[in-house]
């Protein structure tokens, strides 16, 4: 039984936020170290965009939120049921997709999980799994100096598996989506570190992983692809690969400096040491087994702060989604009252309006409930024209209604999807929409990273991707039971 299961108010924390021009970062410690971590992270951003030839002064379309905790206590809160070996996670949601970390842990994860950030952020690009999760374990280790960047170094338990444990096949890690049957799994990741290593340390072998990349992309088998690109059958790929692990492994030290960013510091109000990341809980689901308990801390929580923007928020959202919804309406219109352009209070009047809708016993009800939830959705809009949860809704109070999806819903979709790439239903949504009418390829381009993340596979998007391509289930379950078999011949092959 934890502090917070039983009502005990944590220990008071004081919570800073830091706005940059590309991130808000919430801690509960020092100002002095926030603005350091700030600083990096903003010339992280800026690196990677070096690296891949970007505008290294364009900004996102939307500010990436990340909070820092001391100790797993913070991570807890939001999410209850982590692993224990957990120090940090990137989480996407309808509501919010931000960060979490350990604040004076090592950086690596959040710079794993920004890299994935950028990547779908950027580069709207069937990219294969393996270089997905390459590309962020490469970036996860770079080291930022006051003058200096390092960039290649490795990861100790990436490296200590690939030396103790025996390498999945080659033909496995090379195929487009992650194979749930795939042996050795404990080296997908590692691997995919290696060999993009070994691609990216070498000018000639990025020109390369160029050659290669493209061929998948535009439908190449990945194993025979990287034959194309490189010359190597698996086999012969796994023994360079060994060999490269074997010698040297190179890193790059790169003069670069970034000027200093501007940001602004703020001090939150108490309520925050209560409410600050039970709200993140809120956003992220939390299973059904615990919702009554998590409205109940949430009402114990919100008791303590009353007439507080931030309790009237997390009341009014954990009643809506956990607790009793009519009790939502009271805290949210109150929210309301004192910041009438409120964003999330909005969002979640017009919510509840369209689920009010969904079970009126009649069309007449239904009907004004919907026409509610647009005039609220419009004024979220007006206040936040970048914010992609109210895109999401705006489509689903339109999903169904008169000559749905027209040009201005194919259009809101589109926006919601620039806005926020990482997130799934972002993806399928637009992806629906799009094949609609008839514009499968866009379709096929929108869908592929989501398929072929090895993170968060997504059976429907790999069936409505399957679909937009005119492949049956039966061809594609052929195709991976193809690069299967291919896997077993290299493993009978080759002794590690």
């Amino acid at each position: 039984m934890t502090a917070a299961s039983i009502g005990i108010a944590p220990a008071h924390a004081d919570w800073l936020r830091a706005e940059s021009e590309r991130f808000i970062v919430y801690s509960d410690g020092g100002e002095g170290k926030l603005r350091e971590f700030v600083q990096e992270l903003e010339t992280f951003d800026r690196f990677l965009r070096l690296r891949m030839g970007l505008d290294v002064n364009e900004a996102p379309l939307r500010k990436l939120p990340i909070y820092l905790v001391a100790s797993r206590r913070g991570l807890l809160q939001v999410s209850p049921d982590l692993a224990e070996n957990v120090a940090g996670f990137y989480t996407a949601t309808d509501e919010d997709i931000f960060g979490i970390a350990l604040r004076d842990q090592t950086v690596n994860t959040l710079k794993h999980e920004y890299a994935h950030h950028f990547m779908k952020q950027n580069f709207a690009y069937p990219y294969p799994g393996w270089f997905v999760e390459g590309f962020a374990e490469y970036y996860a280790t770079v080291e930022i100096g006051k003058s200096r960047i390092l960039v290649g170094k490795y990861n100790e338990n990436r490296a200590y598996a690939l030396q103790a444990a025996s390498w999945m096949p080659i033909a496995e890690l090379l195929s487009k989506r992650p194979l749930q049957s795939a042996r050795h799994r404990d080296t997908y990741y590692p691997l995919a570190w290696l060999l993009t290593h070994w691609f990216l340390g070498d000018t000639e072998r990025q020109k390369t992983l160029d050659v290669y990349l493209r061929d998948v992309g535009a439908g190449g088998d990945p194993v025979e692809a990287m034959e194309r690109a490189t010359g190597l059958d698996p086999i012969e790929l796994r023994l360079t690969l060994r060999r490269y692990m074997n010698g040297r492994i190179p890193y790059q030290g790169l003069t670069v400096t970034f000027p200093p960013q501007a940001m602004t510091v703020t001090r939150l109000p108490p309520s925050a040491d209560d409410l600050l990341l039970l709200n993140q809980r809120l956003k992220i689901g939390v299973p059904a087994e615990q919702r009554a308990a998590t409205a109940e801390e949430v009402r114990r929580a919100a008791a303590r702060h009353p007439d507080d923007p931030l309790a009237l928020l997390a009341l009014g959202h954990a009643e809506l989604h956990f607790g009793d919804p009519a009790a939502a309406e009271a805290p949210l219109q109150r929210l309301l009252a004192l910041q009438p352009n409120n964003v999330e209070a909005l969002q979640y009047l017009a919510r509840a309006r369209m689920k009010a809708a969904q079970d009126a016993e009649n069309l007449e009800d239904s009907d004004r409930l919907n026409t509610e939830a647009r005039g609220l959705l419009v004024r979220a809009y007006r206040a936040d024209d970048a914010n992609y949860a109210t895109l999401l809704l705006v489509a689903e109070n339109r999903n169904g209604g008169e000559g749905y999806p027209n040009d201005n819903d194919v259009a809101v979709l589109e926006q919601a999807f620039a806005l926020a790439p990482q997130l799934g239903e972002a993806r399928i949504n637009l992806a629906q929409v799009l094949m609609f009418r008839d514009r499968n390829e866009e379709a096929v381009t929108v869908l592929e990273p989501l398929v072929n993340d090895p993170h968060r596979p997504s059976p429907g998007a790999r069936a409505l991707l399957l679909r937009a391509k005119g492949v049956s289930e039966v061809e594609a379950d052929a195709q991976e039971a193809e690069t299967l078999r291919r896997g077993e011949a290299e493993g009978e092959a080759t002794e590690d």
